[in-house]
C-alpha cells in the first residue's frame, strides 16, 4: 500500500494541509482545479454579490456538474471502446477466415497447376506418339 502524503496547498488564499494516498503532484493539481473554479466565478458580478454560503453551494453544484459530465463522457467512451473491440474481434475473425480461404485457394491453384503440367506432358507424349505412328505408316 502506498504511503500517506501530507501536502500544503493554497486554496482561495488560505493554506490547507491535504492528506491522501495520492502523490503530492496530484493533490496540488486538485487544489489548482479548485482555485481555477474560484477565479472563474469571482469574475462574475452576480456571483460575487451572493452571500458566501450561496457562493459555496453554487461552486459545489458546478463541481458536481463537471463530475457528472466527466462520468457520462467516460461511460460513452467505454461503450465506444467496447464497440471498437467487438469490431476489431470481428475483423480479426474475418481476416483469419479469409487467410484460410486464401491458403485453400493457393493449394487448389498448385494442384491445378500440377494437373495442368501432367496433362500438358500427356498431350506432348500423345502428339509425339501420333507423329511417330504417322511416320511409320
Amino acid at each position: 500500500m502506498a504511503a500517506k502524503t501530507d501536502t500544503e496547498v493554497i486554496i482561495g488564499g488560505k493554506v490547507f494541509t491535504l492528506s491522501g494516498y495520492e502523490s503530492e503532484e496530484y493533490l496540488q493539481k486538485v487544489a489548482s482545479y479548485i482555485n481555477n473554479k474560484i477565479a472563474e466565478y469571482n469574475k462574475i458580478d452576480s456571483f460575487r454579490r451572493q452571500p458566501l454560503d450561496t457562493q459555496n453551494v453554487l461552486m459545489q453544484l458546478n463541481i458536481a456538474d463537471d463530475y457528472f459530465k466527466a462520468k457520462k463522457q467516460i461511460s460513452m467512451l467505454e461503450e465506444e471502446i467496447q464497440t471498437k473491440e467487438k469490431e476489431l474481434y470481428d475483423l480479426k475473425h474475418e481476416l483469419i477466415s479469409t487467410q484460410i480461404k486464401l491458403e485453400s485457394t493457393e493449394k487448389n491453384i498448385k494442384d491445378m497447376q500440377r494437373e495442368l503440367n501432367e496433362n500438358t506432358k500427356k498431350i506432348i507424349r500423345m502428339e509425339t506418339e501420333l507423329k511417330d505412328s504417322n511416320h511409320k505408316k
